[in-house]
């Protein structure tokens, strides 16, 4: 176990208070999987914890939750708390500060991440998630239809740890799962993508699409292709097949690949045009989405004269020396000429012989 933490932990148990790492790496430990989740549970408050630490980030303090920077880690800490009133099925309005490790872990999502490990690297158990974990089952904390209720974001969430982790859902988180997915209309496509995101770059990922189809969540999730998803092992391969690039939020870069993928599709990729024009990466998956062999798609591709038009081998100034001209327009019509004949391979990239046939031919 890194120092670091233990470190972090020992600052706040000095000053007399309880701490705890919490969460996903007390699990991910016990797992043996490394993990970058380092959220800290303790009955200091924020202004106690400002005052062990200095220099907080502050972003939730009404709620108990601060952000720290030690040692280049980012650490969440949260004060012990319980929480009494959630707005709109996500987030916790109300809280009351408690003293009860046991009472704060009681209000996390599953079993599973309410291992703690405190300042001597002891690793805490209090409501059997050594024992679920051991099951490969994904359990609730108390009544799922309640957990479920509270925070709509956790549909997702347990799908997700069912996918990275190979875990399956207790049949109560099914049924709430089902019972509640009309809650996942009102989140927020950011918190959605994000959590799909994870679902569908996992090698596992096949385990996640097919929980979203069994419990009846692609309406919700507006995801109106999933039964014809072909899982890509490219991320965004995935989402150019749901159709929703009107609905969740790409960057420009994403935008641009899903829309080249989608033309793809209706083309032949192996035509050397729609190699050179698409490119390797946006052939090779849409060569996935098709059961092309990418070897295939590879030697291809490589066997292209040219992969842009840098790689001619004449230059503009060869060209106007040849023609005995001035630079002009005349030189963009005979690249482009010799890019279709290059791609084409009607010509050698060859100096001498591209040389030649722009004299014949201008």
């Amino acid at each position: 176990m890194n120092s670091t933490m233990l470190n972090v932990l020992k600052k706040i148990t000095d000053k007399g208070f309880k701490a705890y790492l919490v969460g996903g790496y007390p699990r991910d430990l016990y797992m043996g999987k490394d993990s970058l989740d380092y959220d800290i549970c303790t009955n200091a408050t924020p202004k106690e914890l400002k005052n062990i630490f200095g220099s907080l980030v502050l972003k939730a303090e009404q709620y108990g939750s601060v952000t720290l920077i030690y040692n280049n880690k980012r650490f969440e800490i949260t004060t012990f708390r319980r929480d009494i009133k959630y707005l709109n099925n996500r987030k916790p309005i109300e809280i009351e500060y408690i003293e009860s490790l046991e009472e704060d872990l009681k209000r996390r999502d599953f079993t599973m991440n309410t291992m703690c490990i405190d300042s001597t690297g002891n690793l805490i158990d209090l409501l059997n998630g050594k024992k679920d974990i051991d099951s490969r089952i994904i359990k609730t904390v108390g009544n799922a239809d309640l957990k479920i209720y509270e925070d709509s974001l956790r549909i997702l969430r347990a799908i997700r740890f069912a996918t990275v982790l190979d875990f399956e859902l207790d049949d109560d988180l099914k049924k709430a799962i089902v019972k509640h997915k009309g809650l996942l209309n009102n989140l927020s496509y950011f918190r959605k993508k994000e959590e799909l995101d994870k679902i569908f770059s996992s090698p596992n990922r096949i385990k996640g699409i097919n929980l979203i189809k069994e419990l009846g969540l692609a309406e919700n999730l507006e995801l109106s292709n999933i039964e014809k998803l072909v899982p890509t092992t490219y991320l965004i391969g995935i989402w150019a097949q749901l159709d929703v690039l009107n609905i969740y939020t790409f960057n420009s870069a994403e935008k641009e690949s899903i829309i080249k993928i989608n033309e793809l599709l209706n083309k032949d990729i192996l035509d050397y045009n729609n190699l050179y024009n698409y490119g390797l990466y946006i052939s090779t998956i849409v060569g996935e989405i098709k059961g092309i062999d990418k070897k295939i798609i590879n030697e291809r591709y490589n066997n292209l004269y040219i992969h842009n038009k840098t790689d001619i081998k004449v230059e503009a100034k060869e060209i106007c020396e040849i023609l005995n001209k001035k630079p002009g327009k005349f030189l963009k019509d005979i690249f482009n000429d010799l890019e279709y004949k290059l791609v084409n391979k009607i010509l050698p990239n060859d100096k001498e012989t591209l040389c030649k046939y722009i004299l014949e031919n201008n």
